[in-house]
């Protein structure tokens, strides 16, 4: 049994974090913290955990917070990750970051989004934690920077095609659509019911924050540098994720070869499903679960490869993909208390 600490416990990455280690056979939650319920016991903030985590939240930099502790998530706001994850990883402790910290690989670039990176010298010992294409590297990581939700949701389809230089690297565009949980726990108005309830838009349409990571990742895949126009759209539902993305396919590619690729790129990935010609991924077959479903259909007017891909912006765009990182890096199965199925409806 492998103990795991929880810094910033309060938000839904936090909750979603406690619920699957729950039910994994080999980790148990040591401690978990929270400077807004510092003293409460878990289940008071969280009934769903009320009889299965009998923890009281802690201080983020107690002392207990690392006893009997091997590994630590962070699922703490961006700049507070940078500020905790040296002294853990001083302390002897392999960290699993959920914020956006060290997910950039170039300091210049993250301070252009997020502002002043105070942990430079960490950048560079950090490992993208997105197992499909890093899984060997996260085995050996003191330090897996967990990827972002819409991230997610585009690299996956998009980095075998790039590699096999099957899509045009310079004509990419990608419209995700996420459910609310997305935005955090956090009381904001533009995110009550009454804002929400029956409305879809779209949002940071001058540039979204997660952009630079894509482009990150989809340049070292095209072996050039990419540009990708990215919008986010918010749905009114609790979580998921459904992007769409437009691709100009090279050298006469079709969706057929698209969906080969994809095929042979993960035929062993547990944790990715190619649908077959005609079905489309919906996010009620991804809910809670850590599948990413991902399909693909050429517009013959166009000539376009329309390229869709469906996730749990909670389960697989964060605290699965934690736990998944998290099994690798302790020596264990990657899979371990991650098949579950997804709940529908």
């Amino acid at each position: 049994m492998h103990g795991v600490a929880i810094v910033g416990g309060s938000g839904y990455t936090g909750v979603e974090l406690m619920r699957l280690i729950d039910a994994h056979p080999d980790l148990r939650l040591m401690a978990v913290s929270s400077r807004q319920y510092l003293g409460r016991p878990v289940a008071d903030v969280f009934g769903a955990l009320r009889g299965r985590v009998e923890l009281s939240f802690s201080a983020p930099d107690a002392p207990e917070l690392l006893d009997g502790v091997e590994l630590v998530f962070l699922a703490v706001p961006h700049k507070a990750a940078m500020a905790a994850a040296p002294g853990l990883l001083a302390a002897g402790r392999k960290v699993v970051d959920l914020s956006a910290d060290f997910r950039l690989r170039d300091a210049a670039v993250y301070e252009k989004w997020y502002g002043p990176h105070t942990c430079q010298d960490l950048l560079a010992k950090a490992v993208y934690g997105l197992p499909e294409f890093y899984r060997h590297q996260v085995r050996r990581a003191q330090l897996t920077a967990n990827p972002g939700c819409y991230v997610t949701s585009v690299l996956v389809p998009l980095v075998p095609l790039l590699r096999a230089g099957l899509v045009d690297s310079q004509s990419l565009i990608a419209d995700s659509a996420s459910g609310v949980s997305g935005a955090g726990r956090g009381a904001k108005m533009n995110l009550i019911h009454g804002e929400v309830h029956e409305d879809f838009k779209a949002y940071a349409v001058a540039g979204h924050r997660h952009t630079p990571e894509m482009e990150q990742e989809l340049s070292l895949a095209a072996g050039r540098e990419v540009r990708l126009t990215f919008t986010p759209h918010l749905l009114p539902m609790d979580r998921g994720i459904l992007s769409t993305i437009y691709a100009r396919p090279v050298a006469g590619a079709g969706e057929e070869d698209a969906r080969r690729c994809w095929q042979e790129a993960f035929a062993d990935e547990p944790f990715v499903r190619v649908l077959p010609a005609g079905v489309l991924p919906q996010t009620k077959h991804v809910r809670g679960g850590n599948m990413v479903d991902i399909a693909v259909a050429s517009d013959p007017r166009s000539g376009l490869l329309k390229i869709f891909s469906a996730l749990d912006n909670l389960t697989k765009g964060a605290s699965g993909q934690a736990v998944q990182n998290a099994n690798l890096m302790l020596g264990l199965n990657e899979t371990t208390g991650l098949l579950g199925l997804a709940t529908t409806p």
